[in-house]
């Protein structure tokens, strides 16, 4: 017997996919920042334009975690539950390697630069949940745990040449590994994500049936949550290698406390992501409106947006370009390879990502009606 969708899980992943497209609006149209992915000496408004973005990818495997036990309480077996999510699994793997790479880079010259991003951090981590659906759910849980509290134990253990060194990168550490002379970003270490995705499942059975307490209680765990990110951060305590310290104006100052690790995500960024996470999800259970029914619908096809956004992003991004006097050449690579002179600036990266979400709209309210009506296995891939 198919359950009806929760409203609140579809509207917090439609609000993940919103903020993660202002993201990518800004890595692909703005010019690059110097120094790639650090943030801690850009300005206010460029940094909260990024952190914003940091609730994406925890949320998102978070989620699909409870999504993943909301399957099997559907009527399915653990069997059935553990082949769906391999084979999803190996799916987006091979996606990420494809599809959403060349979205990316747009060639596969000289230039190509593979990635391993959130899309490869999910595929894993549904594999290996494939695997932990057969354990006890306090197993599943505690492993997960061990993973996101733990991981940061690690953080002093640096990769040697050979293969464990690549087997380390991909595990835990942000780096490039070398495949016969092609070399790939590893940026989604995968310890700390799997963990994500565990817990996510582990406590999917508070949201198989309706309790009213239920908000509230979110809404609790989320702040707690938040307040344990604001102890461990603010004295410098365990769970994140890049500590902050006192700068010459409480802007700089407050930058570098919220300026936690991504890669990998450390405990200190967990705890500041999934804390709002928690309190949203709780707050979405009693939202109605226009905007949430929006909301809604891109929540429902997040594999559909995502793919179509780099897309959509990366010709937004040529056009602009070649406005600008550059050759297509020049803006058909990965962004960090684009020319510095390129990109608009911060305002004009609002007024596209507005204008690019909204245009994205109606085609994710076509493919959800396509989704909602029929029942091909083969749907639930995408």
């Amino acid at each position: 017997m198919k359950k009806e969708r929760l409203g609140s899980i579809d509207m917090l992943r439609g609000v993940v996919m919103v903020i993660m497209a202002l993201d990518h609006v800004r890595w692909m149209l703005s010019s690059p920042l110097p120094g790639g992915f650090d943030f801690s000496n850009a300005d206010a408004p460029l940094f909260f334009t990024r952190w914003i973005s940091h609730l994406c990818a925890p949320t998102f495997i978070f989620l699909a975690g409870i999504s993943a036990f909301l399957y099997g309480a559907a009527g399915r077996s653990k069997r059935e539950v553990s082949h769906f999510l391999v084979t999803r699994g190996i799916w987006l793997v091979f996606i990420e390697l494809t599809v959403v790479n060349f979205g990316w880079n747009f060639n596969v010259g000289p230039d190509y630069v593979p990635f391993l991003q959130v899309i490869w951090a999910i595929g894993i981590s549904m594999i290996v949940l494939g695997g932990l659906v057969w354990l006890p759910r306090s197993v599943i849980v505690g492993v997960g745990l061990v993973m996101i509290l733990g991981h940061n134990l690690l953080d002093a253990v640096q990769p040697t040449a050979g293969t464990a060194s690549a087997l380390w990168f991909l595990l835990h550490i942000k780096g490039k590994i070398a495949f016969g002379g092609v070399a790939i970003h590893a940026l989604y270490p995968l310890i700390p994500w799997i963990g994500v995705m565990a817990v996510g499942y582990a406590i999917g059975p508070v949201f198989a049936d309706a309790h009213p307490e239920r908000p509230c209680r979110l809404v609790q765990v989320g702040l707690l949550l938040v307040f344990l990110f604001a102890v461990l951060r603010l004295l410098n305590l365990y769970g994140d290698s890049n500590t902050w310290h006192v700068h010459d104006t409480f802007e700089a100052t407050v930058v570098d406390v919220l300026n936690a690790t991504k890669y990998p995500p450390s405990l200190h960024y967990l705890l500041m992501t999934l804390g709002p996470a928690f309190i949203l999800l709780g707050a979405f259970e009693r939202s109605r409106g226009r905007i949430a029914n929006w909301l809604v619908v891109i929540g429902r096809v997040p594999f559909f947006f995502y793919i179509l956004h780099i897309y959509v992003i990366h010709c937004v991004a040529l056009v602009v370009g070649v406005i600008q006097g550059f050759s297509v050449a020049r803006i058909a690579v990965d962004f960090e390879l684009y020319p510095p002179e390129f990109g608009v600036g911060l305002g004009v990266v609002y007024l596209f990502w507005i204008g690019i979400v909204v245009a994205l709209y109606p085609a994710c309210a076509w493919f959800a009606g396509v989704k909602a009506r029929r029942r091909e296995r083969w749907l639930s891939y995408l």
